[in-house]
């Protein structure tokens, strides 16, 4: 067991706590391993919501106001879009645009994504690894009342309002997880699942072929962290999925979604009197503060981590 620590993340909340994470680790100490189920062709360009949340997030441009997106972009190529008849409802700006350009224009050159998101980190300074959780291509589909959606339809379109009947990922039969992330994933000291939703942000990463059986056999110290404080989502859908899907939608009903995987449960303050609870499922409670509004919320909740994987009592 080596030194490495692992994020598995998702979305805005998995992107804070890796920033926490890099604001102490240095570059050879630090993976974080990102969703691609939200992935999406939009206009012929290859756009990753998640990878691209954490990579802007690492090199301080993302919008803190949205939690995603870039600081300041602007959208004249959605309004011009208009012009033409469109309905740009994915809304991307004119900044974030040329990332989905330069990466569509990689893949076509025979580039991996793996190899993608490194050059790009490059390019943008962020020198802490960022790795698909798989090269080929996995899309999260939802079921509900109305029929399947993709993600980003149900999510962005529609607002995630409608009811949840199930989800799938297509394609991940056939996915495999690069060498990259199982190299990662055999080097961890510490594995972190992170404070994001655990059906559509770290579910598809455990639903690669051989990623969940890796996680399970790792000696790596296992913790993972709520994405619910109070039964509430801070932002998102996790809460009304939990409760969709037949779930207690609260820390103790994602504490049982992880129980196999990990050995310590994050709560947040506000829900300390659950912990007891959590202890009862076989896993260590612990409680703190992991709502992450400032950058020194980031680091203090990531050094906190740190500090429950590295005590071994």
């Amino acid at each position: 067991m080596g030194d490495l620590v692992v994020l598995l993340s998702g979305g805005g909340g998995g992107a804070k706590l890796a920033a926490g994470f890099a604001a102490q680790l240095p570059p050879e100490r630090l993976v974080i391993v990102g969703n691609t189920g939200d992935d999406l062709d939009w206009y012929g360009l290859r756009i990753c919501p998640d990878l691209d949340i954490l990579l802007y997030t690492l090199a301080g441009e993302v919008d803190p106001l949205r939690g995603w997106g870039i600081q300041g972009d602007t959208f004249a190529v959605l309004e011009r879009l208009t012009v033409y008849g469109e309905d740009p409802w994915f809304r991307v700006g004119d900044r974030d645009l040329t990332t989905g350009l330069v990466r569509t224009h990689w893949l076509r050159q025979g580039m991996r994504l793996t190899e993608v998101m490194q050059r790009l980190s490059w390019q943008l300074g962020v020198r802490h690894r960022i790795l698909p959780m798989t090269d080929d291509p996995v899309r999260t589909m939802i079921r509900t009342p109305q029929g399947e959606l993709d993600f980003q339809t149900y999510f962005v379109r529609r607002g995630h309002r409608d009811p949840v009947r199930g989800i799938r990922f297509a394609g991940v039969e056939e996915a495999r997880p690069t060498p990259e992330v199982l190299e990662a994933l055999d080097r961890a000291g510490i594995l972190v699942l992170g404070p994001s939703n655990p059906f559509v942000s770290i579910g598809p990463i455990l639903a690669v072929p051989g990623i969940r059986e890796a996680i399970r056999s790792s000696p790596a110290r296992k913790v993972a962290i709520s994405p619910l404080v109070a039964g509430r989502a801070l932002k998102g859908p996790a809460e009304g999925m939990m409760r969709d899907l037949g779930h207690r939608p609260d820390a103790v009903g994602v504490a049982a979604l992880y129980r196999d995987l990990v050995g310590v449960f994050v709560l947040d303050t506000a829900d300390a009197e659950l912990a007891p609870e959590v202890e009862r499922m076989g896993l260590r409670a612990v409680v703190a503060e992991t709502v992450m509004r400032t950058p020194e919320d980031r680091l203090a909740l990531a050094r906190r981590i740190l500090e429950i994987a590295e005590c071994e009592c």
